[in-house]
This record gives C-alpha cells, structure tokens and sequence, in this order.
C-alpha cells in the first residue's frame, strides 16, 4: 500500500496503523521468565486456588485449545502441564506505556484503544521510513527486540479498516502484518461471515441471519435504506442510527481522526462501585464501604480537578432472580469534592432509600461536575480551605506511597475493603 499523492490533492490517503500485542499478558510474563519461554503460560485470577477466569494465555497454550476468558479448571483438564501465573497489572501498565512510547517515536498521532491495542496514524512521517509494511516490521522488530512482545498490525487508511485487518488477517499470518486496501473488499472482507465483522457479537449475529444477512458483503451491498427497513421492523423505529453504523463499517467508512487526546476528555462523571466479598446486612457495615467509595470518588475528582453538584449512591443485593436494592442521587446545596460533605449527602441517600435487604454491590458517583478552582464561600463552613489543603497532602501522600498508607479507622475494621482494594489495579493485583 502506497500514500497517494494527486496532483492537485489536499492531502495524500492516510495510513492508519492498528497494533496489537500478542497474549500482552502472558507475553510480558514469558519474556520477565526465559525459563517459560517454551512452556503452555496462562495468566488467571487466583492460581492458588485453581479457580477463576483466564486472562491471556499464550499460544503454545493456545495449541491445548486453552482459550481466554475461560475457566482455570477447564483449562486445565485440556492441560495439565499449564504454567500458571497471577497477574501483576502495574507491570502490564507499565510495559503497555513504554510500547506507547516506542510508537511515538514514529508519530505524534497516537491513540490507545485498550492495553495491548493502538491506532497509529503515520501518513506525515511514511516518507521517512518507506512502505507501511517496512514501518510496521521496523516496529515490530524494535519491541520485539526491547520488550519481547510480539506485535500484530492491521494496516489500512482509516480506523475500522485497520482493526479489521488485524483482527481477521495479521492475527493469522505468518508476518503478523496485513494490508487492506478499501477498494479490494470485495475479494476479501465482504467474503468473511457476519460474525466476522466488528460490533458484531453471537446475539447480533443471529439477527443479521434471520434477515437472511450471512455474510459481510450482503450487508455492505444491501441499500441503507432497505436495511433501516428491516431493522426497523426487527428492533423497533430507533434503530436507524445502528443500521447506519453496521452499513458504514461494512463498507470500510470511517472519518474519525486518530486523536492522542481521546480519553483525556473531561468526564461527564466520576464514580466507583464495588462487589463485595459478602452480603453486608447492617447498616453500619454499608456505610462503611460508602466511605471508602466516597473517598475514592472525590480524591479521583480533585485529581482531575473537579468537583461534583450531584450524588448518586446504588446498592444491589446478590439475589439476581429477586432483584432488591436502589439507585438514586440528590443534588447537594453547592458542588464540593470534599469527602466529609459527600459522605453525608451519600448517607442520607442510604438511609432514605435502602430496604434493609442484603448489599453485595455499592455505588458513588459525582455528576454536574465544574472546575474546583471557583466556588461559593459559605459563612457555614469556615473550615473548608483548611479541610481541602488537608485532603490535597493526604491524596499527594497516597500517590507517591500508595492509597493504604492513610487509611480512616472505619477501613481496619471487618467491614473496611480499602486495605484489600489499594492492592488491586482494575479489579487485578497489581
């Protein structure tokens, strides 16, 4: 694939760069342990209990028919000789930022699509370096070289291309490299099953096959219109916009940039919610928990230098087949990123709304957000400078030594889970 340049042209096709990093997971592992290095490794959730859900698992293991997402145990009834490692997300963070690094050094446009995936928009430096294939294998051979991370790249000229060369052509190569040109779809993506296409899961899938939509092609070469017909009857009138959609990504249409900035966005909230170890039956116990939740969403907000005008608190009992529980906010006299005056508002949600059945989830939130740095000077409370310089120290502290280094008492006793959280990344260990 070659960046156009027409006489006359604004600007030469774009090339985007979709590159995923293979197992990310149990590659990073087997590469900080050579001694894996031809061994069946998984990444699981609790490997000394043998039980949980596969996270990577490396394709020595994958050979065993050990797939992601999947039981340990069924994994290893198909392989016994699974190497299995607890996983450890500040490393994969930590790797996944330097491989970002290393794209940068290639392009200024870059933009994460999750841990392991990023776009690559390289048409203003192309020329520096050749073909998009010999920029990909000179990417692929420097993290390969640094990092041990083996890299796939779906090469295109707009997003939903390149994810879909990776995902359905450099994943299965030997290069682990694929270029596809938008106009030779016919021959190669319109070929592929439905199922095959990108947002399009097992439940869509079987929609698009009672509308006798089987493959890629029959969906992009079906008229817009016709398919917002049939969506219509088949999901309801407001289904246009989704019809829409699947008709763009069948037919390679993508505008949208590759933005470094993407989820730098300012948020429309910032909340937290926690399942719990066990149903949490009293009331102390919940409000507990609705401290430590609280302190979190308000830290993240000063952080992000924000503060919130409305609460939400939700609970949820552990019963899905007799659902039991709550969600409701408020709207506070100003808006506030101070823990104390959260809390009371949070609680007098818990208090007003709570059924007195079991908890085993529990919800803050803080919406309506504005910048902290403007707000309304209250003679009711004099004390709220000091309360906020104390609160900034304490959220520096936690930064650089970690959040259970300043603990409140409440989160020592049976009930806390901020000591067993400041442990975990994402719901991982770190």
């Amino acid at each position: 694939m070659e960046v156009e340049r027409r006489r006359g042209a604004a600007a030469p096709r774009r090339v985007v760069l979709l590159a995923d990093c293979q197992s990310f997971y149990a590659s990073v592992e087997k590469a900080e342990r050579p001694e894996y290095k031809d061994k069946p490794v998984v990444v699981a959730g609790d490997p000394e209990r043998r039980s949980g859900i596969i996270l990577a698992a490396c394709p020595i293991a994958k050979q065993f028919g050990v797939t992601t997402a999947e039981r340990l145990g069924d994994s290893l009834a198909k392989c016994p000789d699974l190497v299995i490692i607890k996983p450890r997300m500040q490393l994969y963070i930590d790797v996944s930022m330097t491989i970002t690094r290393i794209y940068q050094s290639f392009t200024d446009l870059v933009e994460p699509y999750s841990i392991d995936e990023q776009f690559l928009d390289v048409t203003g430096s192309l020329h520096l370096y050749g073909t998009p294939e010999a920029l990909a294998r000179m990417i692929q051979a420097r993290i390969q070289e640094e990092l041990g991370v083996y890299t796939r790249f779906g090469i295109a000229e707009n997003k939903i291309l390149a994810k879909t060369a990776c995902d359905n052509y450099a994943k299965k190569n030997d290069s682990g490299i694929y270029v596809l040109p938008k106009e030779h779809l016919r021959e190669t993506l319109w070929t592929l099953p439905i199922g095959k296409m990108f947002m399009v899961g097992s439940r869509m899938t079987r929609h698009f096959n009672a509308m006798g939509i089987d493959t890629i092609g029959k969906l992009a070469e079906t008229p817009l219109e016709k398919l917002k017909q049939l969506m219509r009857r088949k999901f309801g009138k407001n289904s246009d916009i989704n019809a829409e959609l699947y008709w763009r990504i069948a037919n390679g249409i993508d505008d949208s940039p590759v933005r470094p900035g993407t989820h730098e966005v300012a948020p429309q909230s910032v909340g937290h919610m926690m399942t719990l170890p066990r149903d949490y039956a009293r009331l102390e116990e919940i409000k507990v928990v609705l401290l430590e939740l609280t302190e979190l969403v308000c830290q993240r907000c000063r952080g992000k230098g924000f503060m919130g005008h409305v609460v939400s608190v939700g609970c949820m009992g552990a019963d899905y087949d007799r659902p039991s529980g709550f969600s409701r906010q408020m709207k506070m006299a100003d808006p506030t990123n101070v823990t104390n005056q959260v809390y009371r508002a949070a609680v007098e949600l818990l208090v007003r709304h709570w059924d007195g059945m079991p908890v085993r989830k529990v919800g803050v939130s803080l919406s309506q957000l504005s910048a902290d740095d403007e707000y309304q000077l209250s003679l009711f409370d004099r004390d709220r400078e000091k309360t906020m310089a104390l609160e900034r120290a304490t959220d520096a502290i936690k930064r650089k030594y970690g959040d259970a280094t300043i603990l409140r008492a409440v989160s020592i006793t049976p009930a806390g889970q901020a000591q067993h959280r400041a442990r975990k990344i994402g719901g991982h260990y770190k």
